[in-house]
């Protein structure tokens, strides 16, 4: 999972963002292209002018694309800000309609309708919570959020000051900001007013909340680990209004919360278009079905092999699972045993041919407490794309998810932490995996389209899920089992999502199948169910809808191949398939079969 690359293509109350110009991308495809004049610089004139607006009206996330000069301001997300927003971005797409009506070369042609059907689709979203939805905005989650970019260990030192000044914003302090707060609970307000609105689910505005105070004590574990003056004051204020916030959601708006988290109908199918899912939900939960009992087939092979081998009493798969489990790695040798599992999988790599490996080392780290409560699994954060000065993307790897409503507060995950495990997450997160992904797009350049207006999680998950396939064969009989359990958790997505959210089945059935079949910890199983439940409604279904269609394309490009009498280079296509940037499915196909398969020979 890449932790907040989702939310920069969510439409809420905060309004539309999208992501801007890369100058690091825009260098990198100049100089692969010979001339500053090449497509992708006609496409990337294109994109800033979305991003141009984005920008204005959300800085923070300009920032954390690496541009400094937003430092030291905040959006302001007040109803007028985002109808400015809006008007803005509808002017954009008209000038984007009419290039697009325009003779362009083939690829600036793609781009443009990237462009509107991503701004298009956000438009659906945003006016559908307008219409139906009263939010729940979590400003405690926001403020860190907006402040955890500045503090990051490798932003640039000379940066991180302004996090002080955002905090006299986001307090209203600071002359000509209005404190956030007061500017979330009028949001809240107006759509409270509406008649018919649906409430938010009441066990996301209870799990969330409970988990605030290590937003709150994480900020202020940044500013002293950088060594930062002049917060603690205003800090004192931010603090208690963002205490005082969540008092006053617990007694304005909890109180209406629905007890039923499932979504209606019609915002489902928006967030399966959203997260690249082009297909019923009916549809995938069949095929997640049918792939779940295949690969538990699978796994009842190698499991026996196993408990043979270490003379275990059962050769049940899911207690050889047990079994393995009961191997955890404790503390501070955790992270050197994943670099060292890093360096593992990077020679198979080379050796098998894989896929070109980056110039640079991989980064994995520890997560903080704060970052755990916003991340609580594994995940790549993405390095920035528009203006990167050497920052890359980091692996990071939570420990133990904070305690929710009637967990126990000493309960922690056993699903991350031990060696056979190792192999399948990292090849997942890192290489050859997401990490590789990005820096694949950093060191070769894409458009900024492809970057981030054709992502969906769909490609991304996908790419993911097919990386651990890509290393399964290499494994030990122990990391081949995991592997395929994991597998077996992304197909168990595809169908619990779904089923949870029609109705179908009731949570206790989803913790069953995660606990009992996929063998989780109750902490991940509880983080899984909060996933398809109010956290991400949609996205888990994106690993193995993904993964399928790599899966397919491969197979169809083999066959092509084939019947030209050419070698299937797995190599060659793996390098074609990063270097076209995070294109959905189905221009990712346009793209293979038009241009790699007829250029083999």
């Amino acid at each position: 999972m890449i932790r907040n690359w989702l939310a920069f293509f969510a439409v809420g109350l905060c309004g539309v963002i999208a992501l801007a110009q890369s100058k690091s991308i825009q260098q990198a495809s100049a100089a692969a292209n010979g001339s500053a004049q090449s497509w992708i610089a006609i496409s990337n004139g294109y994109a800033k002018l979305l991003t141009d607006v984005t920008f204005q009206h959300h800085p923070e996330a300009g920032s954390q694309q690496g541009l400094s000069k937003y430092d030291d301001r905040i959006g302001q997300p007040s109803l007028a800000d985002e109808d400015r927003e809006r008007a803005e971005t509808e002017a954009v797409l008209v000038k984007l309609k009419a290039a697009a009506a325009e003779k362009q070369q083939k690829e600036v042609a793609e781009d443009l309708q990237i462009m509107i059907g991503r701004v298009q689709l956000n438009f659906k979203m945003q006016d559908y919570e307008r219409a139906h939805e009263v939010p729940f905005i979590n400003a405690s989650q926001v403020v860190f959020g907006g402040l955890h970019s500045l503090l990051d260990v490798q932003t640039p030192e000379e940066r991180r000051p302004a996090a002080v000044v955002r905090i006299r914003e986001y307090a209203g302090i600071e002359p000509g900001y209005i404190a956030l707060t007061e500017i979330l609970k009028q949001r809240v307000k107006e759509q409270m007013a509406k008649p018919g609105v649906i409430y938010p689910a009441q066990v996301q505005i209870e799990t969330e909340m409970a988990r605030n105070s290590n937003y709150l004590d994480g900020i202020a574990s940044l500013m002293e680990k950088y060594k930062l003056t002049g917060w603690q004051e205003p800090y004192s204020t931010l603090k208690r209004q963002l205490v005082d916030y969540d008092e006053w959601v617990r007694e304005t708006v909890l109180p209406k919360a629905r007890p039923d988290f499932r979504m209606p109908r019609e915002k489902y199918e928006l967030a399966l278009q959203n997260y690249g899912i082009d297909i019923p939900p009916d549809q995938i939960a069949v095929m997640a079905h049918q792939a779940f009992t295949e690969i538990q087939g699978e796994m009842k092979g190698i499991a026996v092999r196993i408990a043979k081998e270490r003379n275990l009493p059962s050769s049940d798969y899911r207690d050889v699972m047990r079994e393995l489990k009961k191997q955890q790695l404790v503390g501070d040798a955790i992270l050197p045993f994943y670099e060292n599992r890093l360096k593992q999988i990077e020679k198979i790599i080379v050796a098998q041919q894989i896929v070109s490996m980056p110039d640079r080392p991989a980064q994995i780290r520890i997560a903080t407490a704060a970052e755990t409560a916003q991340q609580p699994a594994p995940h790549m954060d993405a390095p920035p794309f528009l203006h990167n000065t050497g920052e890359r993307g980091a692996f990071i790897l939570p420990l133990n998810i904070p305690a929710g409503p009637g967990q126990p507060a000493s309960e922690k995950y056993d699903d991350f932490t031990f060696d056979a495990a190792a192999w399948t997450i990292t090849a997942h997160e890192a290489r050859p995996g997401h990490e590789l992904q990005f820096d694949a797009m950093l060191e070769h350049g894409v458009s900024v389209a492809r970057v981030r207006y054709a992502f969906n999680s769909t490609n991304v998950e996908g790419w993911g899920l097919y990386s651990e396939y890509l290393i399964k064969p290499y494994m030990p009989l122990e990391g081949q089992l995991v592997s395929l359990d994991y597998r077996l958790l992304r197909a168990a997505r595809a169908f619990l999502d779904p089923e949870l959210q029609s109705g179908k089945i009731t949570t206790g059935d989803a913790y069953r199948v995660l606990q009992d079949d996929v063998v989780s910890s109750h902490a991940f199983a509880e983080e899984e169910v909060e996933r398809y439940t109010y956290r991400a409604p949609g996205q888990a279904n994106s690993y193995f809808y993904g993964y399928t269609k790599l899966i397919a394309l491969r197979e169809d490009t083999e066959k092509a191949l084939a019947a030209k009498g050419v070698k299937f280079d797995q190599k060659k296509f793996h390098d074609f398939i990063l270097a076209q940037g995070l294109l959905p499915p189905d221009l990712m196909r346009q793209a293979v079969m038009g241009e790699f398969v007829p250029a083999q020979k």
